[in-house]
């Protein structure tokens, strides 16, 4: 498999993609939920959502990719947020123009998260290198919503804190233009779900949630398979997840083909 190489040009397709997806998925949320305030603005090429307050979304991305960020940007940004009554939170690539850091620590801020952003070409299969399971993913028709939003909170049923905010983005991934839902079926049950969103030739992979039932059974790798092939047959050459550092996604992600692009950080204003 052949990688591109890790330089800003890169940083900038997969921060803008990632930032386009999550811009349809704050357009839905709006549409959803119209008393949740939901939107996002373009402050010199810097994307900021709002899709709540405490929503892991509200927060900035790019920053640093279109123009070093400076003071009087970052003042922009962060009364977007505070106006909302929201936390400002801004992801930052190492491949950032200028020095975000001691720019960002000399305001206030501190850090607060990490993240692998993950690419590989779209190009090949993801299961290249090992057998692919007997199973077949595809997208799920408008009637199997509701069971697709079931079935993505239940791969959380682990975590009862965290299934009813599993279930609620996944109201508005139904409902995101260029957002879309795949699903796995087991013996008539949708056993796996993921999603694949589009932005010029990046295919950005979301969404994975497997139903302790049906886990150890291929599910996820089908379902990677599936949404590879939707992104080949849409023209993209790269494909590109998140996940934490050294996590059990990170690794299975590095099984199939994807490699560590660079650590995000996750900066906070705390004050």
């Amino acid at each position: 498999m052949v990688y591109p190489p890790i330089d800003l040009g890169l940083a900038r397709r997969l921060e803008r993609a990632e930032a386009a997806a999550n811009a349809r998925f704050v357009e839905a949320r709006a549409k959803v939920a119209p008393t949740r305030g939901a939107c996002w603005v373009d402050v010199r090429g810097t994307w900021a959502m709002f899709d709540g307050v405490g929503s892991p979304l509200t927060q900035t991305f790019g920053l640093g990719m279109s123009e070093a960020p400076d003071a009087e940007g970052l003042s922009a940004l962060e009364g977007f947020f505070q106006e909302r009554g929201a936390t400002v939170d801004h992801e930052v690539s190492p491949l950032a123009l200028g020095e975000p850091l001691p720019l960002l620590s000399g305001r206030g801020y501190v850090p607060i998260e990490l993240s692998s952003v993950m690419f590989r070409a779209a190009a090949a299969r993801a299961g290249e290198d090992v057998v692919m399971p007997a199973l077949t993913a595809r997208p799920v028709d408008s009637g199997q919503g509701r069971a697709w939003i079931e079935a993505s909170a239940d791969g959380w049923s682990e975590f009862p804190a965290i299934v009813p905010f599993v279930r609620e983005i996944g109201e508005v991934y139904v409902e995101t233009a260029g957002a879309g839902c795949f699903a796995v079926a087991i013996d008539g049950i949708l056993a796996a779900t993921g999603v694949l969103a589009v932005h010029e030739g990046v295919a950005v992979l979301a969404g994975a949630s497997t139903r302790p039932a049906f886990r150890r059974r291929g599910a996820q790798l089908a379902l990677l398979d599936a949404r590879l092939r939707e992104a080949r047959a849409g023209g993209c050459d790269l494909a590109m997840m998140c996940a934490s550092p050294g996590s059990a996604s990170q690794r299975n992600a590095e099984r199939h083909g994807f490699r560590v692009a660079y650590t995000r950080i996750k900066w906070r204003l705390d004050r």
